[in-house]
């Protein structure tokens, strides 16, 4: 008797990859079907159930390429054996179409969230379906988040998913976001070698924390078409430093709009370097001075602050704005003009923010200050440690200052290490609020309409002022009225607001500290359902980590880049890079490299 399965004829299988792809409407998806134990390799492709697709459900061809609908929706690739017709497998393809993020952490309210990620979801990012899919190297450190526009049409091309990379080396790259080509689309650089135009050096400024070079640090910002990206880039010239503002063609990198302009000009002032009145934004400022937040377009104007490299004596943070269309400037707004004799700090008051890029509700734009002099309470002009409300002729409308500001200011606890962040108000009294943090560990959170401006015992005029512990250098990213939040040497938790107030107790928190300066996150959700918060962990001089933790219960990790292995690593840390979730994908920058994430094949 022979035994069971002897000469038994092996079974046809049929499989497809990518097992799960996500298109937005103007990609198309090749997929490849394996059919084994058989010399007839031959499918047929169905969407849906219908051979070949049809327009609702989008079509496939013989050769298995899918064209999709021009709609949102969930459909099911099958490939059918011929040899066995009994025998299929089907892929998943999910439709997505997310324009995309313009700007840092997302929006201008600044809160991290893209709610229509579609495509990935707490069940498939784990490191058996998702990870590393590619990487592109650039010539430079990736200081500034990755922003992203879909469905661009690039000249010679065609429609096109784009992620823009801004690097150290004063270079602005377009690469193919699906990762179709392994060049960039286009590349932008502001060095000139050969007339003297070159990256600043980080040792001649001095600079100890961006190293080796000086050029993109600031995040750009693409308006709401997503055509023009504006962005600034320091250069040294023939020995003179220079900050200038680019408006970039997003489909070719050609300047637009007769640009670049040189930052420059001055503001009213008696303080330190001024001249019969005025305060320059000089040769000086554009040496010590580092354009480190990001920038912000709001009503036609683009929005640049400037704080310092290191903390010297002798020098003031800047707000200014430049129209979107003319690059003409709008307004040049000094933050500590006047105060001249004070021994700690004598002027400062640098706008950096962690990172992060002014807020705007669309009318108004708040920005926040580090250390500096302080009178705006007695009707002077300096405004170090404030939360300032702008007006689009850069005009102080309104402004807060904690209480024991003079305290901060002496023991180096800026109140302007993190951005604002702009959300609706729970209750009648305060319908719109500005959260923010500080170096002193406390939450803020501000009546947007009316923000406190100072009180000198306490500062019981504001909404709530909440210690949560160690310094806060990062912004928070909320998603149903939960913020998330990794303070320096903390874990990543969530704090719920109820009644406009935080609980002064997490409501979920992660198992990993991380180091200085924490993370800022990004909060991916389809909705508000299947919430991922993602954080970049800094280890310094080696490479960083991707996380990815359950949105309504940060205790929970999804994902991290060091699971498996080699495979998933994003590269050498960069101190506050911002991951960018994207239609299925998530973006890192590094010190050499772009990384990008998905669903694996």
């Amino acid at each position: 008797m022979l035994a069971l399965g002897l000469g038994a004829a092996a079974q046809i299988s049929v499989s497809v990859r990518p097992r799960t792809a996500g298109l937005t409407y103007t990609q198309t998806q090749q997929f490849t079907a394996t059919v084994t134990n058989t010399t007839n390799k031959s499918v047929r492709w169905t969407v849906d159930g219908f051979t070949g697709g049809n327009s609702t459900v989008g079509t496939i061809s013989s050769a298995g390429l899918y064209t999709p609908p021009h709609s949102l929706g969930t459909h099911t690739v099958r490939a059918i054996s011929l040899a066995d017709t009994s025998k299929s497998a089907t892929a998943k393809v999910i439709m997505t179409n997310y324009s995309g993020l313009y700007t840092w952490h997302n929006n201008n309210s600044r809160n991290g969230l893209n709610s229509q990620e579609r495509v990935l979801s707490p069940s498939n990012v784990k490191s058996s379906t998702f990870g590393k899919l590619f990487s592109r190297t650039v010539d430079g450190q990736i200081y500034a988040q990755p922003l992203y526009v879909a469905n661009l049409t690039i000249p010679n091309r065609g429609p096109r998913n784009v992620v823009f990379v801004a690097t150290e080396h004063d270079s602005v790259f377009a690469f193919d976001a699906d990762g179709k080509s392994t060049t960039p689309i286009w590349k932008r650089s502001f060095i000139d070698a050969a007339n003297g135009i070159t990256a600043a050096q980080s040792s001649a400024i001095p600079e100890t924390n961006i190293t080796p070079e000086i050029g993109i640090t600031g995040t750009p910002t693409i308006d709401g078409t997503g055509k023009t990206l504006y962005v600034v880039a320091k250069t040294l010239e023939n020995g003179a430093y220079v900050h200038r503002l680019h408006a970039l063609d997003t489909t070719t990198g050609a300047e637009k709009f007769g640009g670049p302009v040189q930052i420059a000009g001055s503001a009213p002032g008696v303080g330190f370097g001024s001249v019969n009145g005025m305060i320059p934004f000089d040769s000086d400022a554009s040496r010590y001075g580092i354009q480190r937040a990001g920038l912000a377009l709001s009503s036609g104007v683009v929005y640049v602050a400037f704080a310092l490299h290191l903390d010297h004596n002798g020098f003031h943070g800047w707000m200014m704005g430049y129209d979107a269309t003319t690059l003409a400037q709008r307004f040049i707004l000094c933050v500590t003009p006047d105060v001249h004799n004070d021994i700690n700090n004598d002027g400062k008051g640098g706008v950096w923010m962690g990172a992060s890029a002014p807020s705007s509700d669309g009318t108004n734009t708040f920005v926040i200050s580090g250390n500096g002099s302080f009178n705006a309470d007695s009707g002077g002009r300096d405004y170090g440690d404030s939360v300032m409300k702008l007006t689009s002729g850069g005009a102080i409308a309104d402004y807060f200052t904690p209480f024991d500001q003079q305290t901060l200011k002496i023991q180096d606890k800026d109140l302007g290490s993190t951005g604002a962040v702009l959300v609706p108000g729970q209750t009648s009294a305060h319908t719109g609020l500005v959260v923010l943090g500080g170096k002193n560990g406390k939450l803020y959170v501000l009546d947007h309409s009316n923000l406190g401006q100072y009180q000198a015992t306490s500062d019981s005029q504001i909404v709530q002022s909440l210690p949560i512990g160690n310094g806060i250098f990062s912004t928070p990213a909320v998603l149903n009225s939960t913020f998330y939040l990794v303070q320096t040497g903390d874990v990543l938790k969530a704090f719920h607001m109820s009644g406009n107030l935080f609980s002064s107790t997490p409501s979920s928190k992660a198992a990993v500290a991380y180091s200085f300066p924490g993370a800022t996150p990004t909060v991916s959700a389809n909705g508000t359902s299947n919430g991922i918060v993602w954080t970049l962990q800094h280890v310094s001089g080696g490479n960083a980590v991707l996380r990815a933790n359950l949105g309504s219960n940060v205790a929970s990790e999804l994902y991290n880049s060091n699971q498996a292995g080699t495979r998933d690593l994003p590269g050498t840390a960069i101190k506050f890079a911002v991951p960018t979730v994207a239609n299925g994908k998530v973006f890192v920058g590094t010190a050499t490299k772009l990384t990008v994430y998905g669903l694996l094949p």
